[in-house]
């Protein structure tokens, strides 16, 4: 996920979120919000 800018990190955990895609997914793109100090 290092290859991913903050932005589209933002925007694919909305549109996760928006199409209740797999938890684990969704945790798994938190957990780089968290490492990158980013708030969502």
């Amino acid at each position: 996920m290092d290859k991913l800018t903050n932005e589209l990190l933002l925007e694919c955990y909305e549109k996760a979120v928006e199409l209740n895609l797999d938890e684990a997914f969704i945790r798994l793109i938190e957990q780089e919000i968290y490492s990158r100090s980013l708030t969502h």
